[in-house]
Formats: structure tokens, sequence, C-alpha cells
């Protein structure tokens, strides 16, 4: 890993050495398989708990350089090789039980052409054949009529996932996605006049952010997503560990958010009722160091995950949180 000046660049292209000269190794993978794959339950539009299996697939890195993602860590350097992708979800598919829904994530865009090769689609359709629903992510600059094309080759209904990460203007910018929120709204229009739901995920405490302004810019940003027709919306709390958010850290441009501003935002977003609201709760039991409160909090958060509904909130005599 080399080492980039504590200075954060103003331009994007100088953003994007500065951010890659933070790195370390990607981590080696087969073409052939996902790098990862779970089932979990999680509850649809209606209420109903459901069985959803979540794949995240091994493809070529994104194009875009943003400053707080390390999913460039599962990901190849080259274009993903054609066939490689729906092999990868028949392998995955046949290790997990049956569900309704699948996701399909994949450290990128699923339209992008390097990463998912478009002459896959029809057999990666076919692969998902027999879900009720199939969520891909993808960056707003690539919705377009590729999304169509792929969403007439389904059985399911489509959903879209979009990182928003936050509604502050001045972060996004700096996070260096090439992202505004306007080019948001119009991915947000154009799939909701093309019958494809919306998916939003949200950063609490994206760097660039102070920590007594997060909740209020997390619950801007949950106002946002719904009202660009969002059906869900997942809070993930901003984590280091890519090498340019130590370096942020460092300076004083990042801090991790306090459990409590996640459980604060998430408790906002489920009392809006305007879609749902999850908790991103992967790795926080190592993440939140108070082994008093922890466990107990995180469960807290799981079942609010599922029910939708708000629980009385812990406090812990330890750490002095309250959540």
């Amino acid at each position: 890993m080399n080492t980039p000046a504590v200075v954060y660049p103003t331009r994007a292209a100088e953003r994007d050495v500065w951010i890659v000269a933070a790195r370390g190794p990607r981590n080696v993978l087969d073409p052939d398989r996902p790098y990862a794959f779970l089932a979990e339950d999680e509850p649809d539009a209606t209420g109903s708990v459901i069985s959803v299996a979540t794949v995240f697939l091994t493809n070529r890195e994104c194009p875009w350089r943003c400053a707080m993602c390390d999913l460039w860590r599962n990901t190849l350097a080259e274009s993903t090789p054609p066939g490689a992708i729906p092999a990868q979800i028949e392998y995955a598919l046949s290790q997990l039980p049956p569900a309704r829904a699948i996701k399909l994530y994949n450290a990128g865009s699923f339209f992008d052409p390097r990463a998912i090769p478009p002459e896959d689609h029809l057999a990666i359709a076919e692969s998902v054949r027999g879900f009720s629903r199939v969520i891909v992510e993808c960056h707003p600059a690539l919705i377009g009529d590729a999304v169509l094309r792929f969403r007439d080759l389904l059985s399911g209904r489509l959903e879209v996932a979009m990182g928003l990460e936050t509604a502050d203007p001045v972060a996004l910018e700096k996070l260096n996605k090439r992202l505004t929120l306007d080019l948001f709204r119009a991915a947000g229009e154009f799939l909701r006049r093309n019958s494809i739901d919306l998916r939003v995920f949200i950063l609490v405490q994206p760097p660039f952010q102070r920590a007594n302004e997060s909740l209020h810019w997390a619950q801007r940003s949950l106002d946002f997503a719904f009202d660009c027709g969002a059906t869900a919306a997942t809070l993930i709390p901003t984590r280091g560990g890519n090498g340019a958010m130590e370096v942020l850290a460092a300076s004083g441009d990042f801090t991790p958010p306090a459990l409590s501003t996640l459980e604060m935002a998430v408790d906002y977003g489920v009392a809006l009722r305007r879609g749902r609201a999850f908790a991103d709760v992967w790795d926080l039991p190592r993440s939140f160091d108070c082994s008093s409160c922890r466990e107990v909090r995180v469960a807290r958060l799981r079942a609010v995950n599922l029910s939708q509904i708000s629980a009385p909130r812990i406090a812990c005599t330890t750490c002095g949180g309250c959540s």
C-alpha cells in the first residue's frame, strides 16, 4: 500500500489516484464462484416475512472510486468472463435453501457491461426464474434501457438498489461517487415510471460529515429516498478498513458513528411509514466495543428490521449509551 498525502484532493481525477494509493491488496477470487452467499429473512412490502437468497457476485471492479468503499477487495482486475455470472448464481443456489426472492449484489453495478456481461442477462434470468422478486444494485448513472431489457427477461418483479449514500450535498460531492441529488432523483423517476421498485442505501455518518450532524442527515436522506419513490431504505453505519478511511480518520474527516445514531435513524425511518427502513447490522458486534450491551442492542435492531416496529430503547450503564 502506498501512503497518500493527508490533504484530500479537490478534483475527482486526483481523488481517484489518492483513494487507490491508500489501498491494500484485493482478495484472490475464482471467477466461477460468488465470493459469498447467504440466506436471510426480510419483510416484504405487505409486512410478511419472506426468505431471501443473497448472492455476492464476483465481477470486475466498479469504475467509480468512492472514498468510503471497501467492496473492491472482492473484485476482479479484468472484465468478468462471459458465462461466469450464471455459473456463480447456479452454484450459490445449489447450496442455499429455497427462497422467494433473490438479491444479486455485485460490488459494483449490475448494468455495468464490464462487470455483468449483457450477453449473460438471458442466462441469468433463467437462473432466477421462479423467484417472485429479483433485486440487483446499480449506480444511478447506469439506469437506462438496459434495465428495461433485463426486466423484460424476468418472470418475477425487478427491484434496483441504488446507493444514495447521503442527501448532504457537500459530503456527497466529496465521496467521489460522481453523483448528485438531481441525478439520483431522475434515476428514481425512471424506475418508477417503468414499474421497477427502488431500494436505497444510506450511509450513517459518512466521511466529511460531523458527528453532531449525522442523525439529521440520515433522517433527511430517508426523507429524500422515500420522496424518490423508494419502497425500502437500508441504513449502513459507515466503516473504516479500506485504507482511505484511515487516512481521513487521522485528518479528522471521518469518525465512525455511534450505535445510538443508527438506532435513532432507523426508528425515524420506521415511524415514517413511507416504506421499509432497515439497519445494516453486519459487523456491528465487532465494530461496537461495549460487551455489556452490544448483543442485546444488535438483537433489538434485527427485531426492528423484521417487524418494522420500534421497540423500547435499551440503556447501558457501562458505556452510557441509550438506544
